[in-house]
């Protein structure tokens, strides 16, 4: 599991850190670049709940190696379209519908196949361990990788792509499981998916940290939206620097990610895993904030590096508090709530950091994320104060 996670994640950073310049290569409009993005997360929005209940209702590692196969054949399919130079921004759009419409029944199924397969107090380290491999995969390989393909073909990084996920789909087929230690099969469901879902949002709700995570997040995420969705022009535009300097921006971030990854586990065991949340927003509206005001490119590549390593932090200790804190039988369903508020986040932020750039420059996307990112930590202090208070919240946060 951990290998398909990483050869997925080096092709899926091929193809996302092409499509931005794919989209500014089409149009000069910063909000048509920003709506590449937001199509990426307007899925969660439309169908994350439903890809959760319908996690809790199947086999996990079957739904996981079916929508990597089907992803492999769209990304092979848009390959051979690029390369003929037929692509255009609606086309850029409806691939990334598509592809983060089958990624809601994927993350909701491995969130809900990992605890299956380790024991609970493993999951820290496991999920750490997960996030760091995504990230050298990601970053250090695919990132510096990525200008050299290009120079190759402009199809190659989606060539790639759809390549790397037919590997993961084998690698998954691959995972066995012995007789008696996985998860249950399922069962003919006695419930609506109405029910189910309504059930996951309720049981979210009722959970005050999971409660203040979700909604803390989900703000943060409006802000990371805006800024992800037009940091290619930040760079080739404000920074007025190129390819490069993009990719060096996205090498900077994952290593960054990589350092959270091994300081994750280390702060939470030291202060808990809200706090760790808590401390981790903090930090991350400095740098967002010397992003957004200083024209330089080493402002920029030292901010992401802070910037990754203490959102590496926020994640590892976010995914393993809601795998720890939910009932086994309701986790796909929780996850998935929690995913369609924070994630769906995303797509409104994309689209707000269009408007932003447009309207007051392209460097202000940053400093919207500094503020919400700010305001993100304000949601988190009641629970921290109330774990501070309490023994029992104290050790379960």
């Amino acid at each position: 599991m951990w290998t398909a996670a990483v050869v997925s994640r080096f092709g899926d950073s091929l193809r996302n850190a092409a499509m931005p310049l794919l989209a500014a290569s089409l149009t000069d409009e910063p909000l048509l670049v920003a709506l590449v993005s937001a199509c990426g997360y307007v899925p969660w929005i439309l169908f994350g709940l439903l890809g959760g209940a319908v996690a809790d209702r199947i086999d996990q590692r079957r739904a996981m190696w079916t929508v990597d196969a089907v992803r492999a054949l769209i990304l092979a399919a848009f390959a051979v379209v690029v390369a003929r130079g037929d692509a255009t921004i609606g086309l850029l759009l409806a691939v990334a519908f598509v592809l983060t419409t089958l990624q809601t029944l994927f993350d909701n199924a491995a969130t809900a196949f990992l605890p299956t397969l380790l024991p609970q107090e493993t999951l820290g380290s496991a999920n750490a361990r997960l996030q760091t491999g995504q990230q050298v995969a990601g970053g250090f390989v695919a990132a510096p990788l990525m200008p050299v393909l290009l120079a190759v073909g402009v199809a190659v990084p989606y060539g790639v792509d759809a390549a790397t996920y037919a590997l993961a789909t084998l690698l998954i087929l691959s995972i066995h499981i012995p007789r008696g230690t996985g998860p249950a099969p399922p069962t003919a469901p006695a419930r609506s998916l109405r029910a189910d879902i309504g059930d996951g949002l309720r049981t979210l709700w009722r959970d005050p940290p999971l409660r203040a995570l979700c909604i803390a997040t989900t703000v943060c995420n409006v802000g990371v939206g805006a800024l992800v969705a037009t940091l290619v022009l930040h760079v080739t535009g404000w920074l007025d620097a190129g390819n490069t300097v993009y990719a060096l921006a996205l090498t900077s971030y994952s290593a960054g990610s990589v350092a959270g990854g091994f300081c994750a586990g280390r702060i939470a065991a030291r202060i808990g895993r809200i706090r760790s949340v808590c401390l981790a927003g903090a930090v991350q509206f400095v740098p967002l904030l010397v992003i957004g005001t200083v024209r330089e490119v080493w402002a920029l590549l030292a901010g992401l590096t802070v910037f990754g390593l203490m959102g590496l932090v926020w994640n590892v200790n976010q995914v393993t508090l809601m795998q720890e804190r939910s009932p086994a039988e309701m986790l796909g369903r929780m996850s998935a709530a929690f995913r369609t508020l924070t994630i769906g986040a995303g797509a409104l932020g994309a689209f707000l950091g269009g408007v932003v750039a447009t309207t007051w420059g392209l460097n202000a996307p940053a400093l919207c994320a500094a503020a919400l990112v700010g305001l993100s930590v304000t949601v988190l202090l009641p629970v921290v104060r109330a774990a501070d208070s309490s023994p029992t919240d104290r050790s379960t946060v």
